[in-house]
């Protein structure tokens, strides 16, 4: 028996399948030599059925073992009964204290779906993904091991990037403006752009009329095709209304990586990445070039193809200028600040780390290479100032030592060593400037205020559903 079997759902197919053929408990248990009581409690979803009366069973009513055995529902009405029957066992639906509703064949099929819309609704307000600051840091922590177990790189995502790209007969090369259209055509959806966007959303999707919203303008590092791309990969891996905020997480980054994995394909990208290596030139600049993406998405995107295809290990960050991590990636052993969590969002890197020294170099928009000593060995680090209308974050892509021979800028001189974060190398001033300032300073704190509050209820964190419902609804007679 398979060990995933629905109960329920089987009974309700054996119960259909028996009716259709207008056989009775009495009539079916004949064929099968089993009384009628023993099939019974299969159709009610009580009693697991032996290989030898499923195969008997299946003869009886001329179907195979795979149809019966099916997951799905034979009808409607046998998928609204199921659901009703699985939602008086949630505790959500239990704490109404109702007594148990026995579904007869005289319930009108009006009032299952009646009941079955007031349970989603109770599930879904009794479930929204708020997250403390800490639960967001325990989900982002273990999204990442989960990245570095699997060298960041998905298998299941690059398939349905290259599918989605041999659906619009991509050849090669940066993708245009109209095959990136083709897409959201042939995934059935229409394009709107518009000025009157929430400010809590980077687009909207109307699902009822298949219509996507979006602005012409980049909303921080994100280009409107990026954005584009990102929503379409929610319906192109069918994801679901988030469970909690950890599925949330989980699905914003796996749209992002089929975003990145259709603007930079796996294809074209690991030949040309391939050659590079060979000739001791890999850059993340010419991924960027060539595919014409931001720098930040190159880099991220090397992350994804370095270990599967180029036999590399690597780190990523990206970072403001005081040095807050907003995102971080490794699986070369370096070691990141992190807190009691795990987390290493918000945590503040070395000083003396090129993400860092980035930022203080003569011309901070320029590609910086850095070798910097740390306490489990030498890491060289390239590191470059991707800037936004927003502000400015560094971002850098690292490799151990012994990589760094197959890069462009491993010749360089910038070097720094670094105690962090095990000690605190850069965390108090130097002790000539203590020794002159001690005791005579005292600065006022901005407060970050974000840091104690919660995170914004809904399935959705931080979108105002009153501003997107009341923008679908201005738009949807046109």
């Amino acid at each position: 028996m398979p060990s995933d079997l629905d109960l329920v759902t089987f009974g309700q197919r054996l119960r259909h399948l028996r009716r259709a053929r207008n056989l009775t408990l009495s009539d079916l248990g004949e064929r099968v030599g089993r009384a009628p009581s023993q099939l019974s409690l299969l159709e009610n979803g009580k009693r697991e059925p032996k290989l030898s009366l499923l195969t008997a069973l299946a003869a009886s009513l001329d179907v195979s073992i795979e149809e019966l055995l099916s997951r799905q529902p034979p009808s409607r009405r046998a998928q609204l009964e199921i659901t009703v029957e699985e939602a008086q066992r949630d505790p959500v639906y239990q704490s109404l204290n109702l007594p148990h509703l026995k579904v007869g064949k005289r319930v009108p099929n009006d009032v299952l779906e009646h009941i079955v819309g007031l349970y989603d609704e109770l599930k879904r307000r009794s479930a929204k993904p708020t997250a403390t600051p800490e639960e967001a840091r325990r989900a982002n922590a273990d999204l990442r091991r989960q990245m570095r177990e699997r060298g960041n790189y998905f298998e299941r995502i690059e398939k349905a990037a290259q599918d989605t790209l041999d659906a619009v007969g991509y050849r090669g090369g940066a993708l245009s403006q109209g095959l990136i259209l083709s897409m959201v055509t042939y995934y059935g959806f229409t394009l709107r752009y518009v000025q009157d966007l929430p400010r809590s959303v980077r687009s909207v999707t109307d699902t009822r009329n298949r219509r996507l919203y979006l602005k012409r303008e980049s909303l921080g590092m994100h280009t409107p095709r990026t954005i584009l791309l990102q929503t379409l990969g929610h319906f192109v891996l069918g994801h679901g209304q988030p469970r909690d905020f950890a599925d949330f997480l989980r699905q914003r980054v796996e749209a992002n990586y089929f975003a990145a994995a259709v603007l930079i394909p796996e294809t074209s990208a690991v030949p040309f990445l391939a050659e590079a290596k060979q000739a001791r030139d890999l850059s993340v600049e010419d991924l960027r070039d060539v595919y014409a993406v931001s720098y930040e998405m190159a880099a991220h995107r090397f992350t994804n193809l370095a270990t599967r295809h180029l036999d590399l290990v690597c780190h990523f960050i990206r970072n403001d200028e005081t040095g807050i991590i907003y995102k971080a990636y490794q699986n070369d052993g370096l070691v990141f600040p992190t807190d009691d969590t795990g987390a290493i969002e918000g945590q503040r890197m070395c000083r003396y780390w090129s993400g860092r020294q980035v930022f203080a170099s003569p011309d901070r928009y320029s590609i910086y290479y850095q070798y910097t000593d740390k306490p489990n060995g030498t890491h060289w680090c390239v590191a470059h100032v991707d800037p936004s209308r927003e502000r400015n974050f560094a971002i850098t892509l690292g490799v151990p030592y012994k990589e760094s021979r197959w890069f462009r800028g491993r010749e360089t001189t910038h070097r720094t060593k670094s105690e962090c974060p095990g000690n605190e190398c850069c965390v108090r001033p130097p002790s000539e400037l203590t020794a002159r300032w001690e005791g005579n300073v005292w600065p006022s704190a901005r407060a970050h205020s974000h840091v104690l509050a919660a995170l914004p209820t809904g399935p959705f964190p931080g979108v105002d559903e009153t501003d997107v419902y009341t923008f679908l609804e201005k738009h949807d007679g046109e």
